[in-house]
């Protein structure tokens, strides 16, 4: 059978395009070991404040708060996009992201408000540098970078949960009555996770892309309880 040299040519291109990424998903696990296992520890950690966050989000819709549950539903959008880019930068490290199993555990909203700040804090704090800290050598640039991303809007978040943070106090009912007579709009950025109250004027904050990357969150009131953004497969 004769095979023509344009085929075979072809075929040579064909392959030879095809090493990088070979040679990127083999070198994943042995040039990348610590930040292969952060990624990891990452995505595992977002898909399940993803669903918290909803989870968070149906109970404050339940028990009468919408404004709440709008915040607790931006949240959860965020989180999706970390969940998104850290699964992403996993598969092209030849990795498969494992889908957490963790319960999630619902209480009142006070005490999941309570709960988020306490998380929230912990992980910008404490977890996010040291995560830094223990791949920094291998310089991974673009696990650097949304890692980064991931830690700046955590600290967004931590600053929109304190602002109702005060709601977990005795005087939850006047507080929360508050907020819900003071509807806010949540837009989060589909390529870091920034999450704002106001549309940024020429950048997002955190990435430096134009505005038209946000998208805005709707309110959780015609929704189904529970609802929220699904981390995707990125």
């Amino acid at each position: 059978m004769k095979v023509s040299m344009k085929f075979l040519a072809w075929l040579l291109s064909s392959l030879l395009c095809l090493i990088p990424v070979w040679a990127t998903a083999m070198a994943g696990s042995d040039q990348y070991p610590l930040t292969v296992a952060a990624l990891h520890e990452r995505y595992a950690d977002e898909v399940t404040a993803h669903r918290k966050y909803g989870a968070f989000a149906g109970q404050a819709h339940e028990e009468g708060y919408p404004a709440i549950a709008h915040l607790f539903r931006a949240l959860a959008a965020s989180e999706a996009v970390h969940a998104a880019n850290f699964g992403r930068l996993l598969r092209e490290l030849g990795e498969v992201p494992a889908t957490p199993v963790a319960e999630i555990e619902i209480k009142s909203t006070r005490e999941n408000l309570q709960q988020a700040a306490t998380v929230e804090a912990e992980e910008i704090d404490r977890e996010y540098p040291a995560i830094l800290g223990r791949i920094d050598s291998e310089r991974h640039e673009e696990a650097i970078r949304f890692i980064n991303y991931a830690w700046k809007a955590e600290q967004q978040h931590r600053d929109l949960i304190l602002k109702i943070k005060k709601a977990a106090s005795w005087y939850f009912g006047m507080l929360a009555s508050k907020i819900e007579g003071s509807p806010t709009r949540y837009y989060v950025c589909q390529i870091c996770g920034s999450t704002v109250n106001e549309l940024p004027g020429s950048q997002c904050p955190i990435c430096d892309h134009p505005p038209d990357q946000y998208r805005e969150v709707p309110r959780f009131d015609n929704s189904p309880a529970g609802s929220a953004p699904h981390p995707g497969s990125g």
